[in-house]
């Protein structure tokens, strides 16, 4: 069905919610995004998006407005699973063939048909999946970087209802759009992840695993943080995208230290800490073209994710991080410290006490939490350590998304 060039609210819409898919940075971000649109434009209660990942779909995001809040969502974020690209499911037959697939019952599909629907999710849940419209995601190139999974149209009364042969003309257009801004936002991840590996090269607890993890828990951080001050919800959704790529960054500095330093099996002496405490500056130094939000965010955090709540961190007050021979100062204090640090700075002692390392075993989830306690008010803001708190479910399922290589 042709696109009715009559209907010119709906398409000028489609057109502007495109163009603002180029302005969301973070995968994570941009899948909500394209989800909640779509999802709007076509009414419906629930959605997922799938990533080509190898020969499989990966589940990448998930919206259910009956079943699950957004907390409850996030957690299903972060869930590792797959399946494979082939016609015996409703996605992969789209990854497969290419064409969009538009169902009106899926417990009554005709048992000639190639795929099946998986009643699974229904079943452990009480949902009832009735109407379905999957289209692919295609690139610039011709191919599938995934599959966007519409479910249950509703009428004005919330009834589902089958999908239009309309909604399935938008949903493609918008798709096809929406892949092109997919497949940059994968591409920024891959070259934030290979900036972590070059660092991992000379820091063994620089992993991509790590950086990920700690991107994600900031994300989710900031979020709850963002929403207990009572924030807009677009000004969470834009500061969430910033920071999830600006913490993945936070010790890219330590490409600039030795590693005699960095490789030193036992503890560092006070000059060999004083050292490595420079990584702060020469990782912020990296982003001096700070008109971009992102470069602005991540130099803050790069520069500040060392400095406590009581003012005992570094690198500390200092007029010019470009100045040559720059020198510590005294530590921020509270507020001084940028938030988007404070988050992240959070994040980063929760990986690394969470996760086991070549010099040390994983400690206990009761210790971490106690050691994270116990900083609250002098190492980590109060405030910040009460939104970790309130979502330690989602931390929790973002730990086990991330593992490490073995």
């Amino acid at each position: 069905m042709d696109i009715q060039v009559g209907d010119r609210d709906l398409l000028d819409n489609l057109m502007s919610v495109t163009e603002g898919l180029i302005q969301v940075h973070d995968v994570s971000a941009l899948l909500d995004k394209i989800l909640y649109e779509a999802r709007r434009f076509t009414n419906s209660d629930a959605g997922s998006i799938f990533l080509t990942r190898g020969k499989n779909l990966a589940f990448s995001y998930v919206h259910n407005d009956t079943l699950l809040t957004s907390q409850e969502s996030n957690k299903y974020l972060y869930q590792d699973w797959e399946i494979p690209v082939d016609t015996s499911s409703l996605c992969g037959y789209v990854a497969v063939t290419g064409q969009p697939l538009k169902i009106d019952d899926a417990y009554d599909l005709d048992p000639t048909l190639p795929f099946c629907f998986n009643r699974s999710f229904d079943q452990a849940s009480g949902y009832r999946t009735r109407s379905v419209l999957a289209v692919p995601l295609r690139t610039s190139r011709g191919g599938i970087v995934g599959v966007l999974q519409l479910i249950n149209a509703q009428d004005p009364a919330g009834q589902a209802v089958p999908f239009s042969l309309r909604d399935q003309a938008y949903v493609s257009f918008f798709a096809n759009n929406a892949a092109l801004a997919v497949e940059r936002a994968i591409i920024t991840r891959e070259l934030i992840l290979r900036t972590a590996k070059m660092a991992e090269l000379r820091d063994p607890k620089e992993t991509g695993p790590h950086v990920n993890r700690v991107g994600a828990y900031a994300a989710e951080i900031y979020q709850s943080w963002a929403r207990r001050r009572g924030l807009a919800l677009e000004e969470i959704k834009r500061s969430k995208d910033i920071i999830r790529v600006a913490a993945m960054q936070h010790d890219v500095g330590k490409v600039a230290i030795s590693d005699a330093i960095l490789k030193k099996p036992g503890k560092l002496s006070d000059e060999e800490f004083h050292v490595i405490k420079y990584h702060t500056i020469y990782g912020a130094q990296l982003f001096s073209q700070t008109t971009s939000e992102v470069d602005a965010a991540a130099q803050a955090i790069v520069l500040n994710h060392h400095e406590r709540w009581d003012g005992s961190g570094y690198p500390g007050r200092i007029p010019d991080i470009f100045a040559p021979n720059v020198e510590l100062g005294p530590g921020l204090r509270g507020e001084e410290i940028p938030l988007f640090a404070r988050v992240t700075a959070l994040a980063d002692v929760y990986d690394a006490l969470i996760s086991a390392r070549v010099y040390k075993p994983a400690f206990s989830e009761d210790k971490v939490l106690e050691i994270i306690h116990q900083g609250s008010g002098n190492q980590f803001d109060p405030e910040v350590v009460e939104a970790f708190l309130d979502i330690y479910e989602v931390i929790r399922s973002i730990h086990g998304r991330y593992p490490e290589e073995p």
